[in-house]
C-alpha cells in the first residue's frame, strides 16, 4: 500500500513538472508573439507563480515519491543503473533550470514590471525571451529522457 502511495506521488510529480514546463513555455511564447506589453507582463508574472507551485511542487512530489517508493520496495536509490541514469538526467535538467533559466526568468520578470503599464518592451526582454525558450527546450530534453529511462529501465 505504501509503495502505491509513493509511486502515485512520483507520477503526479512528473505530471506537474513536465506539464508545467510544457504548457508554460507554449503560452508564454504565444503571449510574447502577441506583442502586447500588458499581456506579456502578466504572462511573465504567471511563469514565476506557476514555476514556484507547479514546477517546485512537481520536483518535491517526484523526489519524495521516487525515493519513498525505492525505500519501501527495499531498493537502494542509487543501486540500479537505470535509477542512476534517470537521477543524473533529472539533476542535469535541474542545474540548467537553476543556473540558466531561473536567472533569465528573474531578469525578465523585473523588466516586465517596468512595462506592465503598457510601456514599450525593451530589446533586452526579447533577447532574454529567445534565450529562455532555447534553454528551456534544452533543459526539457533530459526530463523527457529521464521519463523514458524510468519506464524502459534499460
Amino acid at each position: 500500500m505504501a509503495y502505491d502511495v509513493f509511486l502515485t506521488l512520483h507520477v503526479l510529480g512528473l505530471v506537474l513538472l513536465l506539464g508545467n514546463v510544457t504548457v508554460t513555455s507554449i503560452w508564454k511564447v504565444f503571449a510574447d508573439r502577441g506583442g502586447n506589453p500588458v499581456i506579456i507582463a502578466h504572462a511573465q508574472r504567471l511563469v514565476t507563480i506557476t514555476d514556484w507551485f507547479c514546477t517546485g511542487g512537481g520536483i518535491v512530489l517526484l523526489s519524495v515519491g521516487g525515493f519513498g517508493a525505492a525505500y519501501v520496495a527495499g531498493m537502494h536509490p542509487f543501486g540500479a543503473d537505470w535509477l542512476i541514469y534517470a537521477e543524473l538526467l533529472f539533476v542535469i535538467s535541474g542545474c540548467l533550470w537553476l543556473f540558466i533559466l531561473v536567472p533569465i526568468q528573474v531578469r525578465q520578470a523585473r523588466m516586465a514590471r517596468g512595462f506592465a503599464d503598457g510601456s514599450p518592451i525593451p530589446e533586452a526582454y526579447w533577447r532574454e525571451a529567445r534565450r529562455w525558450i532555447f534553454w528551456g527546450l534544452v533543459a526539457t530534453v533530459p526530463l523527457v529522457a529521464a521519463t523514458w529511462v524510468m519506464i524502459a529501465k534499460p
